[in-house]
């Protein structure tokens, strides 16, 4: 049986915005992180969000959903006003589907899906945006300091001073590209 290979899932603490980043690069060469539906059963599965299955349409909806995250995202941390399509891509994802927040025995928020169907699983995303977008969360939305990601993302930080949507993949990557060139500017003690 062939098994094929997908980019690794870049993994956050905000809902939305790591939804957003099954698309990454996207000031480079895009990295689709969910080509398939199956890939996006296993990324709403590593959230808690489990549905029975996926088919193309639905994938088609989740990515549609995700751009609209994304420029909304983007505008609110650009300071302007998220397009209506996008605005209107997230609403529709919210009320339409059905789950419900529920407190785990360990005290903990878990989904609670009316149906194991990606439209109730997409409604909990839309409403995690929803909340970030919306102001309603404590935080503040940026983008990532990367000219290859600009990735919108939610900064929680002390001070809400953060430059990278992921410290160990952005940020790294640039502070190894800053070290590089420090290196290679400075001359050489041998002659």
């Amino acid at each position: 049986m062939f098994v094929k290979d997908f980019p690794e899932f870049r993994l956050g603490k905000v809902l939305a915005t790591s939804f957003t980043a099954t698309l990454t690069e996207r000031c480079g060469e895009p990295i689709e992180r969910i080509p398939v539906p199956e890939r996006l059963v296993d990324w709403l599965a590593v959230y808690g969000i489990v549905v029975d299955s996926c088919d193309d349409s639905q994938l088609e909806s989740a990515r549609e959903l995700r751009e609209a995250i994304h420029q909304a995202a983007t505008a609110v941390a650009l300071q302007t006003s998220p397009p209506a399509s996008a605005v209107q891509v997230i609403n529709d994802c919210s009320t339409g589907g059905l789950a419900s927040a529920t407190l785990s025995p360990e005290g903990s928020l878990e989904w609670c899906l009316g149906s194991a169907s990606v439209e109730d699983a997409l409604s909990v995303i839309a409403a995690d945006a929803v909340n970030i977008i919306s102001g309603e969360r404590e935080g503040k939305m940026s983008l990532c300091a990367s000219p290859t990601c600009r990735a919108a993302f939610f900064d929680t930080s002390r001070g809400a001073t953060r430059r990278w949507c992921e410290m160990n993949t952005c940020g790294n990557r640039e502070k190894k590209a800053r070290f590089l060139a420090n290196k290679r500017d400075k001359p050489s003690l041998a002659s």
